[in-house]
C-alpha cells in the first residue's frame, strides 16, 4: 500500500503527523511478517504539489517533503492520498485549509486524483478541500464540528460519525479522528491484529465510531 500525505504550509500537525505514524508502522510491520522488503510491502511520504524542501504546519513545526505529488495514473502515484485540514475555522488567508481552497490547486488536484480512481481520505477540514474540488457532492462524508454546516451545505450527505467510508472516499471529524481513520484502514488492508498492534505501540485505544460502506 503506497500512502501519499499532501501537506501545505498551515496544516494541522497532527492531522498528517497522526496518520504517517500509522501507516509506517503498519508497513514497517507487515514488510517484517512477509519477510520481504519494506519496498515491496509499500511506503508512505509526505508530498507536496510543488517541489520544495519543507512546509510549515499550523503551530510552527517544520516538516520535510519526500518528493511532489504525482500526477494521476503515474507509475508512482499513490494509493490512498491523504488530505489534512487546518486553519478552516480562523480563516487564515496566507496559511491553511482555507486558503488553499481559494486558491484552487489542491482542490483541482484532488478531483483530478478522484476522477482517476485514487483513494482518498481526509482528516478533519482536509474534507473541506475536497467539498471545494466537489469530490462530497452527494457523498457521505464528515469533517471537524466546527465546519460541519459548511460541509453540508456544500452538497455532501454529512454523516454523525467519527470516520465515514464512503468506498473510495473517506473522511474523518476532527483532529484525533485520523488515528481511527488510518487504523481503520490498516485493518481493512492488513487486517484486524495488524490494526491492534499498531495502536498498542502508539497507546491508543481506539474508537469505533466508524459508518461503514452503505
Amino acid at each position: 500500500m503506497n500512502v501519499d500525505v499532501l501537506l501545505y504550509d498551515g496544516f494541522d500537525e497532527l492531522d498528517g503527523i497522526g496518520p504517517y505514524e500509522v501507516f509506517d508502522y503498519a508497513i514497517d510491520y507487515a514488510a517484517e511478517e512477509d519477510g520481504g522488503g519494506v519496498d515491496e510491502t509499500g511506503r508512505v511520504r509526505y508530498v507536496t504539489l510543488e517541489e520544495r524542501e519543507t512546509v510549515t504546519a499550523s503551530h510552527g513545526t517544520r516538516v520535510g517533503v519526500d518528493g511532489v505529488l504525482p500526477a494521476p495514473g503515474d507509475a508512482d502515484a499513490p494509493d490512498l492520498l491523504v488530505v489534512p485540514g487546518g486553519g478552516w475555522n480562523a480563516r487564515d488567508e496566507t496559511a491553511s485549509a482555507w486558503a488553499e481552497a481559494n486558491r484552487g490547486a489542491i482542490p483541482a488536484a484532488l478531483a483530478d486524483h478522484h476522477e482517476a480512481g485514487t483513494r482518498i481520505a481526509s482528516v478533519c477540514t482536509g474534507s473541506m478541500l475536497l467539498a471545494e474540488s466537489g469530490v462530497t457532492d452527494g457523498r457521505r462524508a464528515v469533517t471537524h464540528a466546527g465546519a460541519v454546516d459548511e460541509l453540508r451545505e456544500s452538497g455532501a450527505n454529512v454523516v454523525d460519525a467519527r470516520v465515514v467510508d464512503d468506498g473510495d472516499l473517506l473522511t474523518a471529524g476532527g483532529v484525533t479522528s485520523g488515528l481511527d481513520l488510518a487504523l481503520y484502514v490498516v485493518e481493512l488492508e492488513f487486517g484486524e491484529e495488524m490494526a491492534d498492534r499498531v495502536a498498542t505501540v502508539i497507546e491508543y485505544e481506539r474508537r469505533y465510531e466508524v459508518a461503514g460502506r452503505e
